[in-house]
């Protein structure tokens, strides 16, 4: 069974009050998140940014993490 979150009767969202049907179980501990799921051979990625706006990134030195125990690429 698939809840969802009622709708205001007006279709307005802004200032409504809407009860959310999944706080108890993620503040009491018992949600699941993506992170709380571990499969088989599952891959973790890491992005780089550039901290100065509009910049743009030519190169990322990778050597130090490509012979890193673990890495895959």
């Amino acid at each position: 069974m698939i809840r969802t979150t009622p709708r205001p009767e007006n279709g307005k969202f802004v200032g409504a009050s809407i009860r959310r049907v999944n706080d108890r179980k993620l503040l009491t501990g018992y949600g699941r998140f993506v992170d709380d799921f571990q499969l088989p051979e599952t891959l973790h990625v890491a992005f780089v940014r550039s901290p100065h706006a509009h910049a743009e990134i030519r190169g990322v030195d990778t050597s130090a993490a490509r012979v890193a125990t673990g890495v895959a690429a």
